[in-house]
């Protein structure tokens, strides 16, 4: 009996998370690099420090910069099989001498058996959103590693919505943009603490100890 309590304690503790688990991996956000000040050269036209390009976009491209991704996924698969049998067979014997007149000339058999079994199965969703990013790292190449979290606040719970990413700087569009369909290693989840996950716990529970009755 305290096995089963115990067992209950630590369900419900973690049905009671505040945060709920996560596929996105390392941190959801960066803050910029620090940058050596150059020393100052008062009086001369051109100065590091204050220096800002003027036909140049601001394109992000160092680590803390924004992106804004555009979640746009819509996945389907339809998986269908089927397969049928049969099997048949057949024995016959003649009694011998005496016997013949007593169970009578002959005996026969025979036997069939026959089966068929078919599967459908079909998946699908649809997310779609906005969401900002930071830059994480750059790589070697340029490319960018970025990750993100968003949390809306509810009533009775909080919604995560988090993503995480490697993005290409040529696929980014005007106003830092970036579409999720070409992001590499995306990964995109939306979670709740909501009661309907603790629901679902206390759903389980109530299974597991259905399962252990003797009726």
């Amino acid at each position: 009996m305290k096995i089963l309590t115990s067992f209950a304690a630590l369900v419900l503790l973690a049905g009671c998370a505040a945060t709920p688990t996560t596929i996105v991996q390392g941190p959801t956000s960066a803050r910029p690099m620090l940058v050596d000040g150059a020393p100052a050269t008062d009086g001369a036209i051109f100065n590091v420090n204050s220096y800002r390009p003027m036909f140049e976009d601001r394109r992000a491209r160092h680590i803390g910069d924004l992106l804004t991704v555009n979640i746009s996924e819509r996945t389907s698969a339809t998986k269908a099989g089927a397969s049928s049998g049969n099997k048949s067979g057949s024995a016959s014997f003649t009694s011998p001498g005496l016997l013949a007149g007593v169970i009578g000339a002959g005996v026969a058999l025979e036997s069939g058996t026959k089966f068929a079994d078919g599967d459908n199965q079909s998946a699908s969703n649809n997310f779609t959103g906005t969401i900002g990013v930071t830059v994480t790292e750059v790589l070697p190449n340029g490319n960018l590693i970025v990750a993100g979290e968003k949390q809306v606040a509810m009533n009775k719970g909080t919604e995560f919505i988090r993503f995480s990413g490697m993005v290409s700087p040529d696929t980014i569009q005007a106003g830092n943009m970036v579409s999720s369909n070409v992001i590499a290693d995306a990964r995109v989840e939306y979670r709740t603490n909501s009661r309907l996950d603790r629901a679902e716990v206390t759903s389980m529970l109530s299974r597991f100890f259905l399962s252990m009755l003797p009726f």
